[in-house]
């Protein structure tokens, strides 16, 4: 696994996310067309991206910390497969929606995308190619490294967190726009409530071979 591999994945990842509507391009173009400005929708994706790159972060950034203070970093990183395998397993289990996202108001659209993102384990869904990322980073161990060079591993982690998140949330909102105004075009909000199309099985599914493919590559003694 290489490093441009990985972050291909980020960016797959992303796309994957965008095109799902439980992500929201749908609450793009329902803002657009209950308000009939078209300036409304992409109003709507960025506020939408902005909850999403908070929630990635919000994921993200612990494990970058985590991640520098370990000094057993494979077995760090199958704890962390686990964990996103665990999310997978719970959201096969449980099918129900989160009621709280139902209580969020529809004009607050960065807020429901930041507990969307968190509630589906979106974030997670990153952890095991940003630690790839991370792995394939790091320089040797950091203890024989002195001071300035592990500050500047644990900088290089945060950066690296930041800029996973960036890419992610940018090829999320780049397919999910696209999808967004092809439907509010030529669909339309009939498309939208008669033609939902459900990816909560795919999505669980998903969360277990993203953890297991992390434990097996962290296992196996690839970054």
């Amino acid at each position: 696994m290489t490093v441009t591999a990985l972050w291909w994945a980020v960016i797959f990842s992303g796309l994957y996310h965008g095109v799902n509507p439980g992500m929201g391009w749908p609450l793009a173009v329902s803002a657009a067309l209950m308000e009939r400005k078209k300036s409304a929708m992409p109003k709507a994706l960025t506020m939408l991206a902005a909850g999403h790159f908070l929630a990635m972060i919000v994921i993200l950034l612990p494990f970058s910390l985590m991640f520098f203070l370990t000094d057993n970093e494979r077995e760090f990183r199958i704890g962390a497969g686990v964990l996103v395998v665990a999310m997978g397993v719970y959201l096969l289990i449980n099918r129900r929606h989160p009621k709280i996202l139902a209580r969020v108001h529809p004009a607050k659209l960065g807020l429901w995308s930041f507990l969307a993102a968190t509630a589906h384990g979106a974030g997670l869904m990153l952890v095991p190619i940003f630690l790839g990322i991370c792995g394939l980073l790091e320089p040797g161990n950091i203890t024989d490294t002195g001071h300035a060079a592990a500050q500047q591993l644990m900088s290089s982690n945060v950066t690296t967190a930041l800029l996973v998140a960036a890419a992610h949330t940018l090829a999320m909102t780049g397919i999910g726009a696209a999808i967004a105004v092809f439907v509010y075009f030529w669909f339309g909000l009939k498309f939208i409530s008669k033609s939902w199309f459900n990816l909560d099985l795919v999505w669980a599914f998903s969360l277990v071979f993203v953890g297991a493919f992390g434990i097996y590559s962290a296992y196996a003694g690839h970054h």
